[in-house]
């Protein structure tokens, strides 16, 4: 257990660790790395760090124990899907003038705050945003030796972003803050400057095979090269793909594709978008058939500019080079805003198979949604 366990960025953790060796652990810093890279593990390894009770070394470095009484309960958030939804079905159990009132943190530990993006609209709420600053202001800690609140996502309300500002300004000697992101554009120029920003870089496809062909040996070899494309060089996203309803998203995907490249077939495009409904599992749905697209356009912009070696659909080649051909920067230009079109509109709980089928439709024409 340690700091051993975090695959790859070996340079941005050896310098997290020795600031951790000189007491000089900032109060405010950000993570940003793609999904899937460890960013949510390396918090929590670093709050075990910082505060383990059988604080050890390894390579000259200091390390956790991952045993005692403080690592173990900060632990014990490691498998955050879960707890947020042991939260969300606590929540939804309460009296409705309560639970609107109620924001999801989870909170193994009494010194670590976790804070996620708060469903339906995945979104870091005022709400939670004020129970930090109470945290940090009013409850020094009383089991650490440093207190920490984990913001896991960059995506805030606007009022939650401006009220983050007092928190970073002000910071308590004895509180650490830690924004996970995967873009740090998307946080307020005034949060970025407040923050110390360590990136988690992408690992090579070829290394990421090699350590599925260790942690995976069932897999394919052609799949494990799949896998170790689609995860973007983020070791995590590897590991828990789950390829089968990557490949059924993709499926919907390229109909949609289809329906906007070729003659279109509306009652397949319908037929296929129909299933995404409401509630949470028509959101999750949406979700991947997304990222499935967004993946697929990509490779269609690699196609176009030149460079086939780096597509990440690698079975779907053949298929993807006879789209791109005659393709545009700009049509492809016009899909990617389509895209980010219709994920804000899920944050607006706008219909789903509704807003998908506008976007196919916007692509068949070659622009993107109009507002």
């Amino acid at each position: 257990m340690g700091f051993n366990e975090f695959l790859g960025n070996a340079g941005t953790v050896t310098h997290l660790r020795e600031s951790i060796r000189a007491g000089r652990f900032p109060h405010s810093m950000i993570l940003a790395g793609p999904r899937g890279a460890g960013k949510y593990k390396l918090a929590l390894m670093l709050a075990q760090a910082v505060n383990c009770l059988n604080l050890t070394e390894t390579d000259g470095l200091p390390d956790f124990c991952g045993v005692c009484a403080n690592c173990s309960r900060i632990g014990e958030a490691a498998n955050l899907e879960e707890r947020v939804d042991q939260a969300v079905s606590a929540r939804d159990e309460m009296r409705e003038v309560v639970k609107r009132e109620t924001r999801i943190l989870i909170q193994t530990h009494p010194d670590v705050l976790i804070v996620p993006p708060d469903p339906p609209q995945l979104l870091i709420k005022l709400g939670q945003v004020r129970q930090a600053i109470h945290v940090a202001y009013y409850r020094p800690p009383v089991e650490a030796r440093r207190a920490f609140t984990i913001f896991t996502c960059s995506a805030f309300m606007k009022e939650a972003a401006n009220s983050l500002l007092k928190l970073l300004e002000e910071p308590p000697e004895h509180t650490t803050l830690l924004l996970l992101t995967e873009n740090p554009q998307e946080l307020l120029p005034t949060i970025r400057s407040r923050a110390v920003i360590h990136r988690l870089g992408a690992i090579p496809p070829a290394q990421i095979e090699a350590l599925l062909a260790q942690r995976r040996p069932e897999m394919r070899s052609e799949d494990r090269a799949l896998a170790a494309r689609l995860a973007e060089g983020a070791v995590g996203r590897a590991l828990g793909i789950d390829l089968a309803a990557y490949v059924a998203s993709r499926q919907d995907a390229l109909v949609i594709l289809r329906n906007a490249l070729r003659d279109p077939d509306y009652s397949q495009l319908f037929h296929a978008t129909e299933t995404y409904r409401a509630g949470a599992e028509g959101q999750e749905k949406t979700v991947n058939l997304l990222r499935a697209l967004g993946s697929l356009v990509e490779d269609l912009l690699l196609l176009v500019a030149g460079t086939p070696a780096l597509i990440r659909n690698l079975d779907l080649a053949a298929e993807l080079g006879r789209m791109a051909d005659g393709l545009t920067v700009e049509w492809i230009d016009g899909a990617a805003r389509a895209l980010v079109q219709v994920e804000q509109g899920m944050r607006r709980n706008l219909l789903r198979s509704l807003s998908l089928d506008s976007m196919a439709v916007a692509l068949e024409r070659g622009g993107s949604l109009r507002a």
